[in-house]
């Protein structure tokens, strides 16, 4: 399953949630796909100050702070 990382680079509690959602990736069969919202004017408006953010197309948003059980619980729901 795809899961977007809104981000950007350079910011430090992005590659936090990146390590903890590879690390995961594996057993909740994760595809991860990193998006930096600074390219767009709209996302830098909608999630500048929320990033980290995961997405799934479903439109379902898991906003910082996360952790694995919060991740799998998330996940488990889509």
């Amino acid at each position: 399953m795809m899961i977007k990382l809104l981000g950007t680079s350079g910011c430090h509690l992005c590659d936090v949630a990146e390590k903890l959602v590879r690390r995961m990736a594996p057993e909740l069969g994760i595809e991860l796909k990193k998006l930096d919202i600074s390219t767009s004017e709209v996302l830098v408006e909608q999630y500048g100050i929320s990033i980290p953010v995961l997405q799934h197309n479903s439109g379902s948003e898991l906003f910082w702070p996360f952790d694995d059980e919060q991740l799998r619980t998330w996940f488990n729901g889509l």
